[in-house]
């Protein structure tokens, strides 16, 4: 019997995973191999960059909160 694959509701995290990988340009290589084929330094990149925009988003959430 073969396992029907759940539906995962996409995050924050999810699309701004694939926006960066998509601003590096590695979305050819994400789905040919899957993420598992990126190296160890093109995931920490885009684990980085991930951080940087939330830390972003949080910033300016913040400064309308104070207005």
């Amino acid at each position: 019997m073969a396992k029907k694959k759940k539906k995962k509701i996409e995050t924050l995290e999810d699309k701004l995973k694939y926006e960066i990988a998509e601003e590096l340009g590695l979305m050819d290589k994400i789905k040919e191999v899957g993420w598992g084929g990126l190296t160890a330094k093109e995931s920490g990149r885009i684990g980085g960059l991930i951080t940087v925009k939330k830390r972003e988003m949080a910033k300016k959430e913040a400064s309308k909160n104070k207005e």
